[in-house]
């Protein structure tokens, strides 16, 4: 169905998905994942567990790019921004156990402080050459519960283009929009800070920031990285079949996912879109509409389900 071809392009493929809780079904003493062990209410187990990876790596390869030229060449994205992944493993997995172990993927993963043991990373293929990565660290402020590390990562496109990538997932909204909005202005603050390293010493740089801020275009968290002169260029995204955001509430859709570019990148920009296949949504039977096709509906688990947001797609031409 696709052919996996290497070949050198001008374009860059950005994804950024949320991947609904990539929980492997073993206990990390040290986290509270059991939601998602065997002995469960999900009975979270091998079988459940690799029909997810695999679902998953479905998911990465439809955000894929034809070559405008020859439409039978499929370009897998260069850059996969993922959220909600557990540890290493799961990693291991999706890279190297999964329908993309011919692909040419490798990664770099937090280890954050996250009570659950959520974390973000970042999937790269030979188009990009890592040139080093860090976590970066919120310090929690007043009743704020420690959280989820950003991820950054520099690297060259192509043997051309220096890329900066942050990739973080702020905290939840949990306990109302309100009273938790000071936590993920603190992600915001931190992340702030080391964009102001990076501009310092280099005015023009390439910045790319990208994942789920549990907030929408207009929230504080998100108008603090706009002073930093970035934009949200998937702020009016949408997808072709009609979903009007990443994420659908009560009938509502909305974006909670973001990527965000300086303005060398922003230049640059080819096209921007969400990705909503018919196999990646199902009946709002609710609502009405369609709707996001996640793994568990409430504690009712859907096989075919892929995760409860719908994956960014950006396409950069960079030449």
């Amino acid at each position: 169905m696709y052919s996996l071809i290497l070949v050198i392009t001008s374009f860059l493929t950005f994804v950024e998905l949320n991947c609904e809780n990539l929980f492997d079904c073993q206990h990390d003493s040290l986290k509270n994942d059991y939601e998602f062990l065997p002995e469960s209410n999900r009975k979270w187990n091998n079988g459940k567990y690799w029909h997810k990876v695999n679902n998953i790596a479905k998911e990465i390869i439809s955000c894929s790019r034809s070559d405008e030229k020859e439409s039978h060449v499929t370009h897998l994205p260069d850059l996969v921004a993922l959220c909600e992944v557990e540890n290493d493993s799961v990693m291991v997995a999706l890279t190297r156990r999964s329908l993309l172990r011919n692909a040419r993927y490798d990664y770099f993963i937090t280890d954050s402080e996250d009570a659950r043991g959520i974390d973000v990373a970042l999937l790269f293929r030979d188009t990009f050459v890592p040139l080093c990565h860090y976590p970066l660290r919120t310090t929690p402020i007043n009743g704020m519960h420690p959280t989820r590390d950003i991820l950054y990562v520099s690297g060259v496109f192509n043997s051309r283009d220096t890329l900066h990538i942050f990739v973080l997932h702020a905290p939840s909204r949990l306990g109302g929009e309100q009273a938790s909005r000071p936590n993920r202005i603190a992600v915001a603050n931190r992340l702030s800070l080391s964009i102001d390293s990076i501009v310092a010493i280099s005015p023009s740089a390439n910045i790319i920031v990208a994942g789920d801020f549990n907030d929408y275009t207009n929230n504080e968290s998100l108008k603090i990285l706009y002073r930093q002169n970035l934009t949200d260029v998937t702020a009016r995204a949408r997808g072709i079949n009609g979903a009007k955001g990443t994420y659908r509430y009560q009938g509502r859709w909305g974006s909670l996912d973001h990527i965000l570019l300086s303005p060398p990148l922003q230049r640059r920009v080819h096209s921007v879109y969400i990705n909503d296949l018919p196999f990646l949504t199902q009946e709002d039977e609710k609502y009405g509409g369609r709707k996001p096709y996640r793994t568990y509906n409430g504690f009712k688990y859907q096989r075919d389900g892929y995760s409860d947001h719908l994956p960014l797609v950006l396409h950069l031409n960079m030449e």
